[in-house]
């Protein structure tokens, strides 16, 4: 298989993943009225989905090291597909929460292999991975349209189906196409290793708590402001007799014009280093989460698009700070720590909006919460040590800032 159309296959695959982890949220509203559940219970059933995309991502990617990454991103996707559609006929709650947690199993693969693939086939891995980062954005943002579209005019088990079924046909072509190559082998580790400057050992402690709390606090704001959006427009918009569908391409237009945020801001990590851009997205998020916290009718539209465009520029911020301040050696490590905390926090974010909104679906004490934690990053990030960055290979330096987590995106 020629390496254009393996990285076609890598980057629908970026878009598939996070495609399926988006349907849930916005099908929910209307699982939630059809099963007579509130809200904040039906959304989690979801929550199965986010553990167990946390708890598998060390184990896939274990065997895309050491069995095939190329194999197991045909598995993703057949896998994804089946977990989908076995979803879509769910009869009850606990085959819905069962269905989201294959979904999880199997959306885990994707980042340690499909990643890893896209970096080292690449002759410029880092153009290619900001190209794989845009894909993966943009099926965040398709999720919520094709989902409101599906379930407006077929029902919500369609928006799980007919994705479904897409996924399993190509991951069993590209499965053809991988037995037809007898010359696939197994992708190891890229001998381009980055040569960052050597910090201390205090330094780089300092720098890796801090991405720690980032990870922790920053990807529950994440998480919870990409899963509860068309609800939220849902609320604010009540006054405007809007559809789902509506809901669906308005939520679809935010992510996707955010898509691209994370993009210049690896050019100004590169420029200015990763504490003076850290804390002024930081500063601007935390400001918009509160506004955000008492806005209402249409005014809530430009500001969730500026909020939504501040969680994404975010992305690179982390896996630059751990790029530039953690040595080689044990860089991976830290990536992992890294992912694993802001996944594991993803599978909080569904019980906590339920918590936090409680019954009468109060948002705006939600948003008082978020800001309340993207304030806890902020004065976390003082802690980051003061440097420019140093001069690095294009490579380093655009892994460093396109690498995206999960939260997300990833």
């Amino acid at each position: 298989m020629s390496r254009s159309r393996t990285f076609l296959v890598a980057n629908l695959g970026h878009f598939a993943d996070h495609y399926f982890l988006l349907i849930f949220p916005t099908a929910v509203l209307a699982i939630h009225r059809e099963w007579q559940m509130s809200y904040g219970d039906a959304l989690a059933l979801g929550t199965p989905m986010f553990v167990a995309f946390a708890l598998a991502t060390l184990p896939a990617g274990w065997l895309g090291d050491h069995w095939s990454r190329a194999r197991m991103l045909a598995v993703f996707f057949i896998g994804l597909g089946v977990a989908s559609v076995l979803t879509g006929f769910a009869a009850g709650p606990i085959s819905l929460a069962a269905g989201l947690g294959g979904i999880g199993v199997f959306a885990a693969i994707y980042h340690p292999v499909g990643l890893a693939m896209v970096s080292e086939l690449a002759d410029r891995p880092g153009r290619a991975l900001a190209i794989n980062g845009v894909y993966g954005n943009l099926g965040l943002a398709a999720a919520a349209l094709g989902t409101a579209v599906l379930t407006s005019l077929f029902g919500w088990r369609s928006a799980f189906v007919v994705p479904g079924l897409i996924s399993i046909v190509l991951g069993v072509c590209y499965g053809v196409f991988l037995h037809r190559t007898p010359q696939e082998r197994k992708h190891h580790p890229s001998t381009r290793a980055s040569r960052s400057p050597h910090y201390p050992i205090s330094t780089q402690l300092r720098a890796l708590a801090v991405v720690c709390v980032a990870a922790f606090f920053g990807g529950l704001v994440f998480n919870v402001v990409t899963v509860t959006l068309p609800k939220i427009f849902e609320l604010k918009l009540g006054a405007y007799d809007v559809s789902l569908t509506d809901i669906g391409f308005v939520t679809s237009a935010t992510f996707a014009v955010a898509a691209f945020a994370q993009l210049p801001v690896g050019a100004l990590l590169d420029r200015f280093g990763g504490k003076i851009v850290f804390l002024c997205v930081l500063a601007v998020e935390a400001i918009l989460l509160w506004v955000m916290s008492a806005s209402v009718g249409a005014a809530t539209l430009p500001i969730a698009l500026a909020l939504v465009v501040v969680l994404f520029a975010e992305l690179p911020v982390t896996p630059w700070l751990l790029g530039n301040f953690i040595d080689t050696e044990w860089r991976a490590r830290a990536f992992a720590i890294d992912y694993v905390l802001a996944l594991g926090i993803g599978a909080l974010a569904l019980p906590f909006v339920g918590w936090a909104a409680g019954p009468q679906e109060n948002f705006s004490v939600l948003f008082v919460f978020l800001a309340g934690a993207a304030v806890i990053v902020f004065l976390a990030a003082w802690l980051l040590p003061a440097v420019m960055p140093a001069r690095r290979t294009h490579v380093e330096g655009a892994i460093g800032a396109s690498f995206s987590k999960a939260r997300g995106g990833g």
